[in-house]
């Protein structure tokens, strides 16, 4: 069985409207190969398909939404963003160190959050067709979103 990684969003997120990809890698140091990015899909397709293929190998599935930037500044804004968001994990990691096993944390939080999390059971991919029909759901919003 691999790994799944995703965003945690409210239910009235507007993140959970564009659409989504599925980047496969290697889960271990081991393997060394390229990601595998698929994708547009919704996020309901996107997070079935990337179940189905981590629960029968053993890899890694990052499923995120594509962000629609439109100009070079907001892409910059990005990047800047992400960039922050790895120099914070950085810092926790290095407070960790300092006050502790990093791995004693890491396995406390997620004993905290298998607590909190009722376990779903996993999603069924979905069908040639479904996916089909939404790329042209994701093709509406995109063409919508430039006019």
């Amino acid at each position: 069985m691999g790994a799944l990684v995703t965003l945690d969003l409210p239910d009235d997120s507007p993140m959970l409207g564009l659409p989504w990809i599925i980047t496969f890698g290697p889960l271990g140091d081991d393997d060394e190969w390229e990601p595998v990015v698929c994708g547009p899909y919704e996020r309901p397709h996107a997070l079935a398909l990337a179940e189905a293929v981590v629960a029968e190998e053993q890899l890694m599935a990052v499923v995120e939404p594509l962000l629609p930037a439109l100009t070079p500044e907001e892409i910059r804004g990005e990047i800047a963003a992400a960039q922050l968001a790895a120099e914070d994990e950085a810092a926790q990691v290095d407070q960790a160190d300092l006050y502790g096993d990093f791995e004693d944390t890491i396995d406390e939080e997620l004993e905290l959050a298998a607590e909190r999390e009722p376990v779903a059971a996993p999603r069924t991919a979905p069908s040639r067709d479904e996916v089909r029909a939404g790329f042209a759901r994701i093709a509406g919003l995109l063409t919508s979103r430039g006019a």
